[in-house]
């Protein structure tokens, strides 16, 4: 039900939906345009994602390639893309939780979801 039994103005309702939507996209654009950076082995290794999680970029020192350790770099070079991806994911919660949050529980006021 709402308030007062009355009907919610739609006009008012589209206008909050067109308004939440521009607002999410432009977090979005923003999350595609951040970077934040990840690293492993006391910097050997650093990788560089998007605030969306996308990699763009990944450093490897001279000092963290062995020929007889293969094993070893490429465990560096996944503990630095899962330290920058927590790094894209601290940024989305940062940026989209307050957009995203009222979705499930009263985003649009008159709205029951």
């Amino acid at each position: 039900m709402f308030p007062g039994g009355g009907q919610p103005n739609m006009q008012q309702l589209l206008k909050q939906a067109q308004k939440m939507q521009e607002e999410l996209a432009r977090a979005q654009q923003e999350l595609a345009e951040a970077k934040v950076s990840g690293s492993a082995g006391g910097g050997l290794v650093e990788a560089t994602v998007t605030g969306a999680g996308e990699l763009v970029a990944l450093t490897i020192a001279p000092a963290a390639v062995d020929p007889e350790d293969t094993e070893t770099l490429a465990d560096l070079v996944l503990a630095a893309v899962r330290d920058a991806n927590q790094a894209a994911q601290k940024i989305q919660a940062e940026r989209m939780g307050p957009l995203t949050q009222g979705l499930g529980g009263g985003g649009i006021p008159g709205l029951p979801f």
